[in-house]
């Protein structure tokens, strides 16, 4: 068996990943039993900060994967900071919901060996589509195809949901907490706590929260960033769900709270199930494969708990940025955002006319 590459230009790919491609196609010409494997192209995908994801063209001579493949490596960024999921533990949780039933790419080798990439990483299926959530909800989606699409988002989340805590595979995740909403409005008063400015608007609906809180449901695997966004859609169909390294367990209620906010809904405000579409198809999708009640009083709930979350994220995004830590203008753009989710949270809470 060998393997070689034919490498993009260095304006493409950095130095770094440019010396590792003959390591990475003889990686997985060893996995996956190839005679013969070569990577056509690599290019590095946009977004991503903490992560890097590069979109590789690979082509197998035999094995069990033969003939030329779309991938997508995912790696941590050289320069990232301490997350709360390494790659294999991602990997982890992508191959259980892969395997519940949820719309994921699907999860097809881990590297955990330094020697190939100096970091570790592991390869998925490539998705056709967009994310670009304010096209999404503007026009890459039809009036006619939003219904099925809603419900396609309802039942791949059901799915999701169907993981329940202990799980073998998934014993890196920290214990879930016996109440899931009291857990996070602790965890986001924490934070307030250390800040010297106040922020009542983001006090008032914690307290609300505290005052409102409903009986929790049994725990369940989150995707905990389950947004328009975050979901490929080609033609109209759902291609896949992105970005699980925030997963843990909690509330089913919490991701249904963060996808229906209104702060996700980017150009389609008026439609409350992500922009998209109508909450009516995305429950029928959700019902058709796990049953959940709920009500407007536990969904209002779970959204005013969304745009706290988001908020205090919004804070903590600003707080890099003014420090000089980082010079991201996404990190600028998105501490601008906490008036909107504040007044928001005061809308939801009654406490605006």
């Amino acid at each position: 068996m060998n393997a070689d590459t034919l490498c993009p230009s260095a304006t493409v790919v950095p130095p770094m990943v440019d010396q590792a491609l003959p390591a990475i196609a003889g990686f997985l010409n060893s996995h996956f039993g190839a005679q013969h494997t070569r990577i056509i192209q690599a290019n590095r995908l946009s977004g991503g900060a903490i992560q890097e994801n590069w979109l590789l063209q690979v082509e197998h001579q035999g094995g069990s994967r033969p003939g030329q493949q779309r991938w997508v490596l995912r790696t941590d960024a050289p320069s990232s900071v301490a997350v709360s999921m390494t790659r294999a533990q991602e990997f982890a949780v992508l191959r259980c919901a892969f395997e519940a039933g949820a719309r994921v790419p699907e999860p097809l080798v881990l590297c955990s060996d330094q020697r190939v990439l100096g970091r570790e990483f592991f390869i998925m299926q490539a998705l056709e589509g967009t994310a670009f959530g304010p096209k999404l909800t503007r026009d890459a989606v039809n009036e006619e195809q939003r219904p099925a699409l809603c419900r396609e988002l309802g039942a791949s989340l059901a799915s999701l949901h169907r993981i329940t805590p202990p799980h073998p595979q998934l014993d890196f995740l920290p214990a879930p907490a016996a109440d899931h909403a009291q857990h996070c409005i602790a965890t986001y008063r924490a934070y307030l706590d250390t800040l010297s400015e106040g922020f009542p608007a983001l006090e008032w609906g914690l307290r609300w929260c505290e005052l409102n809180r409903p009986t929790s449901l049994p725990p369940r695997l989150l995707h905990r960033d389950y947004r328009t966004g975050n979901y490929m859609v080609a033609n109209g169909q759902l291609s896949g769900i992105l970005d699980w390294e925030f997963a843990g367990w909690g509330d089913p209620r919490e991701d249904i709270g963060w996808f229906t906010a209104r702060c996700w809904r980017f150009a389609g405000p008026q439609r409350e199930a992500g922009g998209i579409g109508e909450l009516e198809d995305f429950f029928d999708g959700y019902n058709s494969v796990a049953e959940l009640q709920m009500d407007r009083a536990a969904l209002t709930y779970w959204q005013v708990m969304a745009h706290l979350r988001w908020a205090i994220i919004a804070l903590q995004q600003a707080e890099r940025y003014l420090s000089g830590g980082e010079d991201s203008l996404e990190l600028a753009l998105t501490g601008r955002m906490l008036s909107e989710l504040e007044q928001e949270i005061l809308l939801l809470t009654g406490a605006t006319p």
